[in-house]
This record gives C-alpha cells, sequence and structure tokens, in this order.
C-alpha cells in the first residue's frame, strides 16, 4: 500500500468536503487477513480499500457481496453499516463510469475487450451485468481465463460474447464496425511505451478507445487512436472512476470530482 495514490485522493476530497474523516494505509500479511477484516468491525472503521494479493480472499470474509462483484469475483471496496461488513469492486464501475461521463453508453453497443486478467473481467462482467453491449467481444492470450471469464458472461444471458486470441487479425477482425475498445492490457505501459496490441488501419471513425493503462497517460494506442479521428479516453478516467465510487459508498456524499482528479494529476505528472 506504500504506492498508494488513495490516501492523498481521499483525504484531500474529505478535506473539501469538511469530512472528519481520514485515510490510511496498512500493509496486511495473507496470513493476517481475516484478523484485519474483523479489526474494521472492533475500530468501527467506515470502510477500506482492498488490494492485490486480497481482492479474492476477502469476498469470502465480509457478510454481503455486491451482485456485481459477486459475478466478478473479488472485491476491492468494503463499506461497514453497524458492524456488517459488504464487499463491492469499484473497478468495473469506475470503467463505467468514466465512460458515461465521456457520453459513451455501452448498452447495446458492439464492444470489444482486450485482455481477460482482473480489469478485464471486473469491466466486462460490469458491463453484462449493468449496461449490456449487444456483443462483446474478448481477445486475450491466456485460454483458460478466457474461456472462463467468456462463461461467466454468457451466465449473464444479456450479452452476444464471443471470445477469441488477441492477436492482430482477430483485433482487425473485431473492430470493423466497433463502437467502443477497451484496452486491458499492461501492453504500453512504462517503460515500454511505444508498444501497442492494435493495428493502426483497425481503428475507425466512429470508434471510442479507452484504454486502463495511466502510465503514460497517453499511451501509444490512444496517440494512434486519436490520429485516426477516434474518441480517446484515458486510463485516469478509470483510475479517478473507481475513486470517486469509493468515496460515494463511504460517505453517501457526491464526491468531489475536480478536487480527486487534480491529486491524480499531481501524483501522475
Amino acid at each position: 500500500m506504500g504506492h498508494s495514490l488513495s490516501p492523498a485522493i481521499h483525504n484531500a476530497a474529505f478535506a473539501e468536503l469538511g469530512l472528519d474523516m481520514a485515510y490510511v494505509a496498512h500493509d496486511i500479511e495473507p496470513q493476517n487477513l481475516a484478523k484485519a477484516m474483523a479489526a474494521i468491525v472492533a475500530l468501527n472503521y467506515r470502510g477500506l480499500s482492498i488490494t492485490i494479493p486480497h481482492k479474492v480472499a476477502s469476498l469470502n470474509l465480509v457478510d454481503e457481496v455486491d451482485e456485481t462483484a459477486r459475478h466478478i469475483g473479488c472485491i476491492n471496496t468494503v463499506v461497514n453499516s453497524g458492524g456488517t461488513l459488504k464487499g463491492y469492486n469499484s473497478d468495473g464501475l469506475g470503467a463505467l463510469g468514466a465512460l458515461r461521463a465521456a457520453n459513451v453508453e455501452p448498452r447495446g453497443a458492439d464492444v470489444v475487450i482486450l485482455g481477460s486478467g482482473g480489469a478485464a473481467r471486473a469491466i466486462a462482467v460490469t458491463l453484462a451485468v449493468q449496461a449490456p453491449p449487444k456483443r462483446l467481444t474478448l481477445l486475450g492470450v491466456d485460454e483458460p481465463e478466457l474461456t472462463a471469464l467468456a462463461e461467466t458472461l454468457r451466465l449473464q444471458r444479456t450479452t452476444e460474447v464471443i471470445a477469441d486470441k488477441l492477436e492482430s487479425n482477430t483485433v482487425v477482425r473485431a473492430l470493423t464496425g466497433a463502437q467502443l475498445l477497451l484496452h486491458t492490457t499492461p501492453v504500453g505501459m512504462a517503460p515500454n511505451t511505444e508498444n501497442s496490441t492494435v493495428p493502426v488501419e483497425s481503428l475507425h471513425k466512429g470508434l471510442t478507445v479507452f484504454d486502463a493503462v495511466y502510465t503514460p497517460r497517453r499511451t501509444r494506442l490512444l496517440r494512434d487512436a486519436a490520429e485516426r479521428g477516434c474518441r480517446v479516453i484515458e486510463g485516469l478516467e478509470m483510475f479517478l472512476g473507481q475513486a470517486l465510487v469509493q468515496f460515494e459508498l463511504w460517505t453517501g456524499r457526491t464526491p468531489p470530482r475536480e478536487t480527486m482528479r487534480k491529486i491524480i494529476e499531481q501524483r501522475l505528472g
């Protein structure tokens, strides 16, 4: 947790609204996770964030789990209501919020997601439950992970789901006619900032391109997409979006978006 931006973001937001609250970071070893969760109740913490490697294990240590988070299979946010702990996953909600803040609606659209890991799963399941696309194409490199995610999505019976290998030809085919591309792999992240999984020729006007990578803010994919006339959404927006979701869950108040954005932009440069 030592590297987390969350304390600075949330403490600035608490101060902005005059809330008598503080966000502090704790490093918890896996063998102490159950004790830490019990301490949340004993110390009357309002809630907490959960980071890797505790997101899956924490699912079974809370009293209730939000429906979307249960389908995702992990939680990253807990709210303590009078001793009852409820788990949520703000990652997918943060991505959905970022899309809608940019006036992009995935419901009923032809959506392509690159990747099948934790971020892809959180986003894909959240979309399937809360804003079902007409078609959702998943392209990944880990076949068992990809298959498991596709099966989870098909159980929702809300969206046509297609799963395939992440290769140049499958990306080109999937993006033909697509309205929204969400990239969730580490490709393009610093220091390998000139890498991209998406052939430039597959990017077209009418396509919105979202990249979960936020270091750098403008990845090679986003630069290519902007040059091809696509609308682009930076990964910073998902990072901000999930923090906004957490803040509202804990406080019941509308979060000060611009204050929180300013902290993120300052810290990320």
